[in-house]
């Protein structure tokens, strides 16, 4: 080889990404440093692209946290939502596939990083911690609150406050996620998520089922 030849760096700038490779690089950079830690020069370093272009598609830091908010849990919430509408087996047959589904699009991917984030920095961030109550609880919880009304009006679920037993329902899911995402290892024993959801349901079943 010619002494005067260049090596080829390890990575090159990309002029263009797509808008989906942008909200994934900046999910990574929002779970290991948190929002306020999380610069877009970063973002834009991790996606190969100059922080000019990342302006092209978000206008500020804020813009580009809502839009990874809404690709990775808003959009789940939107497909579950769906699926109630279409569903023909039993209510628990439903709810397996709730709890599951959200544990395989959520709570088992780097977006379970998100409501942590959320809940070390709503104080910091108010504006963020509504558009998160918005958009994610209260959809979320709209989505368990038909299903618990559903299993009541088919005759599967005895009658009890449809609100508050979805309260109820989600809570365990909730600290499944910030377990696994804070303290899991640093625990003396190791908590099984499959495990954890199936000992989650069958207590639902009991506690729900008309007598």
């Amino acid at each position: 080889m010619a002494a005067s030849a260049k090596t080829e760096p390890r990575w090159t700038r990309r002029k263009h990404a797509r808008p989906e490779e942008i909200t994934a690089a900046a999910l990574e950079s929002f779970v290991e440093r948190g929002y306020a830690g999380t610069r877009l020069e970063d973002v834009a370093a991790r996606a190969g692209i100059s922080k000019g272009t990342l302006y092209l598609y978000f206008e500020n830091k804020q813009d580009l946290f809502k839009a990874v908010v809404r690709e990775g849990l808003v959009s789940p919430i939107a497909e579950i939502r769906g699926v109630i509408d279409q569903f023909g087996g039993s209510t628990f047959d439903l709810m397996r596939k709730m709890l599951f589904g959200w544990w395989e699009r959520v709570g088992a991917t780097r977006v379970s990083g998100i409501p942590k984030l959320i809940f070390a920095e709503a104080g910091n961030f108010p504006e963020l911690a509504r558009f998160y109550v918005d958009e994610v609880v209260n959809p979320g919880h709209k989505v368990i609150v038909a299903i618990v009304r559903r299993g009541i009006a088919r005759g599967e679920f005895r009658a009890l406050d449809p609100e508050y037993a979805a309260h109820m329902i989600a809570a365990p899911m909730v600290f499944l996620s910030m377990w696994c995402r804070s303290l899991a290892q640093h625990a003396p024993s190791e908590i099984d998520p499959k495990k954890y959801l199936e000992a989650h349901f069958e207590m639902l079943q009991h506690a729900l089922a008309k007598a």
